[in-house]
């Protein structure tokens, strides 16, 4: 066996993805507390480049470059500058472990610390990462990289939390919830809505996996999916009708279709349910119809679009300990969620309040429900997410987070360990955002040009709550542009400004449009609605509600507030390569007084 061979089977590669559409650049990886190992194997018998990048553009990125020349691998750490320009990196932190290629094509593989300590590297954490690839013909020159032309790419992955396996039994029965040639609006949003029966079964069965099934060209068109479940007394004529959501036409029917049972957004692949838990289907309160919901994203305004895009679930008469639910948490979305424009840093803040889970789960499960996943949700504003978790007011590791949130890229997290949220818990939804090349206000709402800030909770076992939300008072958000009064009775939506003068007659919207915004005022409101009493929502599934819905509460005062430690910390560059000289010098002795002891 040779080298090559032999470092290729010590390396457990756990994780896998192709980055490009053909499959022509394929990627595994694996890693442990401090460092990541990759292979790459990719159709070129020329160089290959790998990068990591803030943006998923060339700039300011983390790049390594390697091949196979003559029979002998190689690999160069590289970094590129605001200005996209290559530069060879002082610091070489990538350590080449093999390399070999065929007629076809080349594999390498390469491993680094997950910090590297040097200013041009980008740490690897549990966030989105985007990685950039390329490769080209020919191998690298004296003079450098050739440029590699049309072959490159990018693609948004969780390095450290890649996901659920897709891994299900073979021959696992399976049944589709699927558009037919639905056409697509020409306008910038369109949510349509279809009605579905789960299949007919005589016993209980567990959904144990659901897979996105989007019409090939269609990736970008279909931003999200949202399954809910209906009325079991639904009008069975509704069955496979389609319409467009939120509709003043819409059937009345279509509005019993309240509980989120499962959602998917543009760039997950699906998601697997953990061995203990599943859907529950068959019995006598679980699902009978379904509304699938589809958000078709089209800001270019194309014609003539037909979509057959919809989602595949698996299921097993082979029970599961527990069954699963999902509760979703965040900002109730609402035109009340309003982002100023021209701001870097805009927080958000949606909660999940310690009343509302006091009083579901002290009727429902008084010891607790374990959550396992969470997907993050927000819209082309949204910078990172976090789902921060607190226990008598004292702030605990959040459940999950994002801190380079990637808006075509979300989808549900496997916790690494499940968590119990027990009554009297509080959950708070943070999202961050930018609005600095927006002229207006960014208002909550259903298009991706609006916002959102949710977490979806998959958990088990299932209790009676769909949701947990907050939305500030509006009042104290008019009262910062200097509202005094609005016309009521209250005849129009958006409302109408009474006083004062300057936006008499105007909706509430076209006033917070009208108000002068700057970064301090940006700022100064941004800490003022985090403080304002807000509207809590408690609903339970259909269209029922806990006591505490509706009710008027302040935002908790918190104690504490956890920070993400650091994976290495470091010290000046200088300083770390100093120290692996002392290392080196330092092993160099030790190995000469060893063989000056076997000598005597």
């Amino acid at each position: 066996m040779d080298k090559n061979s032999a470092c290729s089977q010590g390396t457990r590669f756990v994780h896998s993805a192709a980055l490009d559409a053909d499959g022509r650049y394929n990627i595994k990886w694996g890693f442990d507390e401090s460092t990541i190992t990759f292979e790459v194997q990719v159709e070129t018998r020329g160089y290959i480049g790998f990068g990591l990048s803030p943006t998923g553009a060339m700039s300011s990125s983390d790049i390594v470059i390697g091949g196979v020349l003559n029979g002998s691998p190689y690999l160069l750490d590289y970094y590129t500058d605001s200005n996209r320009k290559v530069h060879k990196d002082a610091l070489q932190s990538y350590q080449l472990l093999y390399g070999r290629e065929n007629d076809t094509h080349t594999v390498l593989a390469f491993s680094r610390n997950l910090q590297t300590c040097d200013d041009n590297d980008k740490v690897i954490t549990g966030s989105t990462v985007r990685v950039i690839w390329a490769f080209h013909a020919e191998d690298v020159g004296v003079s450098g990289p050739v440029y590699h032309g049309t072959n490159r790419g990018r693609k948004s992955l969780r390095l450290l939390n890649p996901g659920t396996s897709s891994s299900i039994p073979a021959g696992t029965a399976f049944f589709d919830l699927q558009n037919e040639e639905v056409p697509v609006p020409h306008k910038d949003t369109t949510y349509w809505c279809q009605i579905f029966k789960f299949p007919e079964l005589k016993k209980k069965h567990h959904i144990i996996r659901i897979e996105p099934m989007i019409q090939k060209g269609h990736e970008n068109l279909v931003h999200h999916i949202l399954l809910y479940q209906c009325d079991s007394n639904l009008n069975k004529s509704e069955i496979n009708r389609g319409h467009e959501c939120y509709h003043p036409n819409m059937p009345d029917s279509f509005f019993t279709c309240e509980t989120v049972l499962f959602a998917w957004a543009i760039g997950g692949e699906g998601f697997t349910y953990p061995p203990h838990a599943g859907m529950s289907i068959g019995t006598s309160t679980d699902p009978v119809y379904v509304q699938m919901e589809i958000h078709f994203d089209n800001p270019s305004l194309q014609r003539g679009i037909v979509d057959s895009s919809g989602l595949r679930l698996y299921y097993s008469p082979s029970l599961r300990r527990y069954d699963a639910g999902v509760i979703e948490t965040g900002v109730w979305v609402s035109l009340y969620h309003m982002l100023p424009p021209g701001m870097q840093d805009y927080i958000t803040e949606g909660h999940c309040t310690q009343e509302c889970l006091q009083e579901s789960l002290d009727s429902e499960m008084a010891s607790g429900i374990h959550v396992f996943a969470v997907l993050l949700h927000a819209h082309l504003a949204g910078r990172a997410i976090k789902a921060r978790h607190f226990r008598q007011q004292v702030e605990l590791q959040p459940l999950a987070s994002d801190d380079q949130f990637d808006f075509n890229f979300q989808e549900f997290q496997p916790l690494s360990q499940e968590r119990i949220i027990l009554p009297g818990d509080s959950l708070i939804t943070e999202c961050r955002y930018n609005t600095k090349g927006r002229m207006n206000m960014t208002w909550g709402g259903l298009s991706t040009r609006d916002e959102m800030c949710l977490s979806y909770l998959l958990y088990y076992p299932r209790v009676n709550l769909a949701r947990c939300e907050s939305l500030p008072e509006i009042t104290g958000q008019l009262k910062f542009i200097g509202v005094k009064e609005i016309q009521e009775p209250v005849t129009t939506w958006p409302f109408v400004i009474k006083s004062p003068k300057k936006y008499s007659n105007l909706s509430f919207t076209e006033a917070m449009d009208k108000y002068k915004w700057t970064r301090k005022r940006g700022k100064a409101f941004n800490d003022a609605v985090r403080k304002l009493p807000m509207n809590v929502r408690c609903s339970k599934f259909g269209q029922d509600e806990w006591t505490i819905q509706g009710m008027i509460i302040s935002p908790p005062e918190l104690k504490s507030e956890q920070t993400s430690a650091a994976v290495v910390a470091c010290g000046n560059v200088s300083e770390i390569q100093c120290g692996r000289s002392f290392v080196l010098l330092l092993t160099a002795c030790l190995l000469l007084i060893l063989q000056t002891c076997l000598h005597l």
